[in-house]
């Protein structure tokens, strides 16, 4: 799903970074390239957003740049120097623009960044994650797709209901969210979060009171473009005989037709066969919920 090349396993490059290179073609008139276009709030940079244009990853904003102590300053200085006067083409590209985005990052001030009155984040790693795209939306430093991951759903016991392991990743990504759309107020007009997963779970329990990998799963969307309140899609059923493999829910829309009609309504993009190579994007096969 992060390459968008289904039973394509040679695929270097993530379909969102395919998504920039496209956008970056035919920019926007209000929209300016900047170093933080496509970030990821993670360790390392997701397979979604590796390839040729530009993302930055980041695990904290806090730190983001040069760490030496109290010779932060100093060596980012040197450092700097060195990358400008480098003979390699390449490199003093790559350092021009880091540093670029060191400054651009310092003048913007997130650091002292407070949420909408009222909003509190989840304290873990994705609800903290949330709260600095918020704080990176408002800081009005050009970003356009971000990125960040909720981990711990692959378990397969004793994972409850109400109360439990799958309720307490459950609530965390809805809080994550929740609080994320509320933070963001009037900013969301122009703001679609999508969820993705590369797996459902089984429909029945299995004998360790939890469930299984699965075949097909929901993607959640919400945002000011979004036609929402309601399901799209077709259900196929959860009888036995309509299950994939007499076993999980079946597949009825080819995920590409989702993030087609993100890609293509609301980023704009004309042209998305680049993004998604192989496969034919039409008109038709969007469900509608994204307002044109």
């Amino acid at each position: 799903m992060e390459t968008a090349t289904p039973g394509v396993k040679s695929t270097q490059d993530g379909w969102l970074n395919r998504c920039v290179r496209e956008r970056a073609r035919t920019p926007s008139p209000d929209a300016a390239a900047t170093p933080f276009r496509a970030v990821a709030l993670t360790t390392q940079m997701p397979r979604i957003l590796q390839g040729t244009a530009p993302a930055v990853a980041m695990n904290q904003i806090g730190q983001f740049g040069i760490r030496a102590g109290e010779a932060s300053g100093a060596a980012q200085s040197s450092f700097e120097s060195e990358y400008t006067a480098a003979a390699d083409a390449v490199l003093s590209a790559t350092g021009r623009e880091a540093f670029d985005a060191i400054r651009l990052l310092e003048q913007a001030d997130p650091g002292r960044y407070e949420p909408a009155g009222g909003v509190a984040y989840p304290r873990s790693v994705f609800g903290q994650a949330l709260k600095q795209i918020a704080q990176l939306v408002k800081a009005d430093v050009g970003l356009e797709i971000a990125f960040a991951e909720s981990s711990g759903w692959d378990h397969h016991v004793n994972e409850g209901a109400a109360t439990g392991q799958i309720a307490t990743r459950l609530d965390d990504l809805a809080r994550g969210v929740a609080a994320l759309a509320a933070d963001l107020g009037d900013r969301l007009d122009d703001v679609v979060i999508l969820t993705m997963s590369e797996f459902g779970r089984a429909v029945a329990e299995n004998g360790n009171r939890g469930t299984d990998h699965g075949h097909a799963n929901a993607m959640m969307v919400i945002g000011g473009p979004v036609r929402g309140g309601k399901v799209y899609g077709t259900w196929p059923g959860l009888e036995v005989e309509q299950r994939f493999e007499r076993r999980d829910l079946a597949v009825t829309t080819d995920f590409r037709d989702v993030f087609g009609e993100v890609v293509v309504r609301h980023l704009g993009v004309k042209d998305a066969a680049s993004i998604f190579p192989g496969f034919a994007i039409r008109e038709q096969n969007f469900q509608g919920f994204v307002r044109l």
